[in-house]
């Protein structure tokens, strides 16, 4: 079973929530609830990722497949820069999102896409 489905988003925080509804209402008509909340999260962590590193006026693409044994979230941005873990401080107000992705997610990446910007993706187990 090989499934995929994409939107694109607008450069607006609003976006963030329309893209986790985006990924739930998919979820939903996969039939996945395995770690449903940890997609959720991690998918809104990508898009606010994608809208603090897109040039002003540029949104981002979410694309979710889904093959026999695991979910992938990816979002292209057209933003500059390389997306790096870091160690959250207890008081600090960022540097979670991929922290939180690398700790929720089987695996996680950065990749080069045609044209400008990146491509930031996440997996997941699904259990069967």
């Amino acid at each position: 079973m090989h499934r995929h489905q994409e939107e694109r988003f607008n450069h607006h925080p609003a976006s963030v929530r329309k893209a986790r509804d985006f990924a739930a209402t998919t979820l939903e008509l996969w039939g996945i609830n395995d770690r449903a909340d940890d997609i959720r999260l991690c998918v809104s962590e990508l898009a606010t990722n994608a809208l603090r590193a897109a040039p002003l006026g540029r949104g981002f693409l979410m694309r979710l497949a889904l093959d026999d044994e695991r979910l992938r979230v990816e979002v292209h941005d057209s933003g500059d820069g390389q997306p790096r873990v870091r160690n959250p401080t207890d008081t600090g107000d960022g540097g979670r999102g991929l922290y939180l992705i690398s700790q929720l997610s089987d695996d996680w990446g950065v990749a080069t896409r045609n044209g400008p910007g990146k491509l930031v993706w996440t997996e997941f187990k699904i259990g069967t």
